[in-house]
């Protein structure tokens, strides 16, 4: 897989788990926005940002292995949020060990969710070279 993270030297990298910049070649999956579903569609963790999070990263987790991927493949989340704050307070140990090779990485406080019980949707951007590759 061809997947490079730019590393611009500035202090603050070090800080975050994610790069800003992420170069990448070859085939791509664009996930759709991951929300906290279970098997049967239903809504885990009303209300609850942990449980949410935690559901959202085991159902990226079932896309990527569908896809013959990793989390090590991601180039670029998006994770959009009713709150910023709970976000970042909560989750901040369940989110950061799944950026793995540090991906580019958005967060946008957005006004509401489809589901009016969401807080968190998630969104990836993702290299199968490895998968193109190996289908071949």
């Amino acid at each position: 897989m061809s997947r490079q993270p730019l590393i611009l030297g500035k202090p603050f990298e070090n800080k975050v788990p994610f790069s800003l910049g992420v170069v990448s070649s070859g085939r791509m999956l664009h996930t759709a926005g991951i929300t906290a579903r279970d098997a049967e569609g239903n809504l885990v963790g009303s209300g609850d940002m942990r449980a949410q999070v935690e559901q959202c990263f085991r159902n990226l987790a079932d896309i990527l292995d569908a896809a013959g991927a990793s989390f090590a493949d991601v180039v670029k989340y998006t994770i959009y949020t009713t709150d910023i704050a709970l976000l970042d307070s909560t989750t901040r140990d369940i989110r950061h060990p799944y950026f793995v090779d540090r991906p580019a990485s958005t967060l946008i406080e957005v006004s509401r969710l489809i589901d009016p019980g969401m807080l968190v949707e998630i969104e990836a951007v993702v290299s199968l070279d490895a998968w193109g590759a190996a289908a071949s």
